[in-house]
Order: structure tokens, then C-alpha cells, then sequence
């Protein structure tokens, strides 16, 4: 995720731009790169050597230097390692939190010319960034977009090893975009970015702000701190304008805070929003609603995503496109030739007579999303298979079962990806979560802990009319387990079971 090659900036600059003193050798070289990847290291890298989970950085600072490191960036920790290696070695006490800085300084403030659209929340980001970069192509732009389905720089994909890249290769990859003359883009900004400055060095022309449900609480010290971490993308340091869904009681709070400039809208209709959504009609295959803003413009809006969710993703992208110059009837064409995210409301065909699709629903609020947008279009049984993430958020796990029990008619819990945990363990607390429901409101709740047998049994037992969703890991390609990746795709497994049933 970087340019083919990058003009040279002189580690004299470097040394100026840390404020730091002179540093041995630091007035004759120059730097092209930025990595905190031994690994990755190319020639004429600054190798910025952190802390990471088992080992420090600067460990690998030979082999950083083998591989043409030009100079090194450690904290105090790394220093005496670093120095072995003879090269220049620039030492603050937290390199990461200048990291967004200087990647950007060494690739020449890559983002500065390229208007960015950023999404925050819990649920949605990545269908907004697609919805997004329709609105933009429709435009005429060439787009990039930044995202934990995909990455596209112009006529680049890149497959994402996570939401929100690190700083430093986020910088490369806005390099990367301005090398495709890339003219804007959108991107997904995760609380994790924002909280561990992923994001520093980069300004965001729009952000928005989608919803906010229980999620990543094994990283965030409680939910507060969650909101407060999305809640930053919306300040002068990071955006000059804030779009947010106040039909979300914390984007209604959010807007009501916020020391930026702020666009509000509301899928519900609600009468104070400055955008709403007006005869919103719901259906299998998609959704169709008119958009009214400021002024009385209006505009009818048919988009290829079934659920009130998409209506409301549709929504905030519409009013993003148009606070960032494009055209509402532009954009409103843009995004009804969208079809969907991979692995998001994803219909897998076969079915006879019933319907299959495959969601990333993985934390308690998009799993209650889904199934009651499902419910919508399900003349049967609805059923739903279900499992929870290993060494994750565990609180997420009985509100997961909880609301799988409480709205499908038959919920299969299984294993997502368990990773070092026991799986039986995880849907015990769904399980928990699932008793709560009272018995005459409960649906029928089937364990099979292996997910292909799951996936095939729920399948296997679907008739004319019903709706089974396969939930958790959407367009995930491998199931995780304690020290192993299995190949694993729910849209692959749900077709094979479905070729078996009618066979």
C-alpha cells in the first residue's frame, strides 16, 4: 500500500519536523518510505520500531537495516537496540503518536490534494464508503476508497489486513492514490483508529457519523469511551463538516455538542432533521424513498438494498455527496446503480422457493438490524445461524443470542471465529443471553458448534417462503482458530449446501 517509488526527503527535514537534536549521520541521508514492518522494509525506509504485542520493534532493527533501512524512529525502550545497527536513530518517547505526521511529511502530504469522506460508527461504515464512491464515479471523480472489505486506489484493489490501515500505510496508500491520480476519495475511520492515531496527519473534507451500538468493549474501557472515540473524528483537528443520523439517540447527542459545522438527517422522518427520508417503501430486492432537504429539495431515490438500515445508509451518503459539491440528482443516479457490499445483505441464488443471504452482522445491534428488516420480507421462517468472535468484546455474546431469540423464528448458534477461546464456552453466553427471552416469544434455538454443519442443517430445513441468514463473518474468507486459519466462506458454504439440497 504504498507508491511505486517516492521522491527522497532529506532526514535533516525529519530531524526539524521531531524537533529533536542533531542527530549522527541524520544531515546526509535521506528517507523515501515509512514501515513499522521489519518485514516490509524497502530500501530508504524510515523503520519505526514501537512496541508490539510479544516483542519490541527494535528487536529487528539488523534486519530492518539488511533490507535498506535508511534511518531508524524508536522510543526510549528501543534506543540501544537501534544504535547497534549504526544507522541514524531519531528516539522520542512515543513514536507512534507522531507516526500519521511523519509518514505524511516523508510522502509529501499525499491526502492534501484528494478530498476524503470519512465514516465512523458501529454499523454501516462499509456499505456508506461504497455507497459513497457511486456518488463520487457518477461525478466524474477517480476514486479511492479505504475500507475492511476492500481497498481501491484508481484501478488498484488491495485486500485490507484491517478497518482503518496504520498510519503509516495509510500514507502510502494516499501516495499510492495520488500516484493513480486519484481525485477523491472515502474511507472508513474505526474507534480503534481514531483512539490509537491511525488517522493523525490526515483532515477529512466530510465525516459521518452512522450509529453507535456495543462493540469492541475488550479494547474500550466502557461504552463512554467508545463514543468518545468516534465522537473525536467530529473536531476541528480531524473535519471541516459532520453528517449524523439523529434518529441514533448518540448522533442526536453528538450534534448537539460538536465545535464543527454539522448537516443532520433522520430515515425516520424525524421533523427537526435537516435531511429526512419520506415514503420510504421496503422490499426484498431493495428500497425506494424520497429524500427532502434544506429548501425543499427533493429527489425520489431507488437503491438495490433491502432494510430501513440502507435506507438510512443511503441517506447519510446522499447528504455527504451534496455537503461535498456533487450534485443531488448526481448523486442520487450514483447510488441507485450500486448493488451491495460483498457480504452485506448478500443473496446467494438457489433457492427454491426460499432465500439465503449472508451478512456481517457480528455485535448486537446489526444483528437486531438484519433480522427485523428480514422480518419485513419473510412470508415463513425466518432463521437466522449465528456465532460470536473468540478473545473479543464477550459482553456482546448474550445481547447477540438475546436478539437472535427474541426476532428469528429458528436461531442456529455455531462458532464465528473462536480463536484461543473454547467454542462451546462462546455460545454458552449466547445461550444466556437467549434464555432471557421469555418462552412464548423465544425462537427455537438449535446448537451445532461446527459451522458448515450448521449452515447445511439450516438450509436443509428451509421451505418455500422462508428467509435463512448466515450472520457473523459476512465476506470473511478463513475461520480463525487457536494458532490456524481454515478456508472458510460463508457464501461458498451456504451454495454447497444449498446444491446438496437440491440435488
Amino acid at each position: 500500500m504504498r507508491p511505486s517509488s517516492s521522491p527522497p526527503r532529506p532526514l535533516s527535514g525529519l530531524t526539524a519536523l521531531l524537533g529533536v537534536q542533531s542527530v549522527a549521520g541524520a544531515g546526509r541521508g535521506v528517507v523515501t518510505g515509512v514501515t513499522i514492518d521489519s518485514r516490509r522494509v524497502r530500501r530508504g525506509d524510515l523503520y519505526v520500531a514501537i512496541q508490539g504485542k510479544t516483542a519490541h520493534g527494535a528487536t529487528f532493527s539488523s534486519a530492518a537495516m539488511g533490507a535498506g533501512a535508511s534511518a531508524i524512529l524508536t522510543d526510549h525502550d528501543g534506543a540501544e537496540m537501534a544504535a547497534e545497527t549504526g544507522l541514524p536513530v531519531f528516539v522520542l518517547p512515543d513514536p507512534r503518536a507522531v507516526l500519521g505526521q511523519v509518514a505524511a511529511w516523508v510522502y509529501g502530504q499525499p491526502a492534501a490534494d484528494i478530498p476524503v469522506i470519512g465514516v465512523t460508527g458501529t454499523s454501516g461504515k462499509s456499505t456508506s464508503t461504497f455507497l459513497l464512491e457511486a456518488g463520487l464515479r457518477a461525478a466524474g471523480h477517480r476514486t479511492g476508497l479505504v475500507g475492511g472489505v476492500e481497498i481501491h486506489a484508481g484501478d488498484v484493489t488491495i485486500k485490507p489486513e484491517l478497518t482503518t490501515p496504520e498510519a503509516s500505510d495509510l500514507q502510502g496508500l494516499f501516495a499510492l492514490m495520488r500516484e493513480q491520480k486519484v481525485t477523491a476519495a472515502t474511507m472508513e475511520v474505526s474507534s480503534h483508529a481514531l483512539a490509537l492515531g491511525r488517522v493523525e496527519g490526515l483532515f477529512y473534507d466530510v465525516a459521518i457519523f452512522t450509529n453507535l451500538s456495543q462493540d469492541h468493549l475488550d479494547f474500550h474501557k466502557d461504552f463512554d469511551d467508545y463514543f468518545a472515540a468516534k465522537a473525536r473524528l467530529f473536531t476541528p483537528e480531524f473535519s471541516r463538516l459532520g453528517v449524523i443520523n439523529v434518529d441514533d439517540p448518540h448522533g442526536r447527542e453528538l450534534a448537539g455538542f460538536v465545535k464543527i459545522p454539522t448537516t443532520t438527517f433522520s430515515a425516520e422522518g424525524a421533523a427537526d432533521a435537516e435531511w429526512r427520508a419520506a415514503d420510504v417503501r421496503l422490499g426484498a430486492d431493495g428500497s425506494s424513498f424520497r429524500v427532502v432537504g434544506p429548501g425543499g429539495v427533493e429527489a425520489d431515490v431507488t437503491v438495490g438494498l433491502p432494510g430501513p438500515f440502507n435506507v438510512a445508509n443511503t441517506l447519510g451518503a446522499l447528504v455527504a455527496l451534496v455537503e461535498s459539491g456533487v450534485p443531488l440528482q448526481t448523486a442520487v443516479h450514483g447510488v441507485s446503480g450500486f448493488r451491495g457490499v460483498p457480504g452485506r445483505m448478500e443473496r446467494v441464488p438457489g433457492g427454491d422457493g426460499f432465500q439465503a443471504i449472508v451478512d456481517y452482522a457480528h455485535k448486537p445491534g446489526a444483528v437486531e438490524s438484519v433480522l427485523r428488516a428480514l422480518r419485513e420480507v419473510t412470508d415463513g421462517t425466518l432463521t437466522v445461524v449465528l456465532g460470536c468472535g473468540g478473545d473479543r468484546d464477550s459482553g456482546k455474546r448474550a445481547l447477540m443470542g438475546e436478539a437472535a431469540a427474541r426476532l428469528a423464528d429458528v436461531a442456529v448458534f455455531t462458532s464465528d471465529n473462536p480463536r484461543s477461546e473454547d467454542p462451546l464456552a462462546i455460545i454458552a453466553a449466547m445461550l444466556d443471553g437467549a434464555l432471557a427471552v421469555p418462552r412464548e416469544d423465544r425462537a427455537r434455538v438449535i446448537v451445532e458448534p461446527d459451522r458448515a454443519a450448521a449452515i447445511d442443517l439450516a438450509i436443509s430445513r428451509a421451505g418455500r417462503g422462508d428467509v435463512v441468514v448466515v450472520a457473523g463473518k459476512g465476506h470473511e474468507q478463513g475461520q480463525y482458530f487457536a494458532g490456524e486459519v481454515v478456508p472458510f466462506d460463508d457464501r461458498d458454504v451456504v451454495a454447497a449446501a444449498i446444491s446438496r439440497r437440491n440435488a
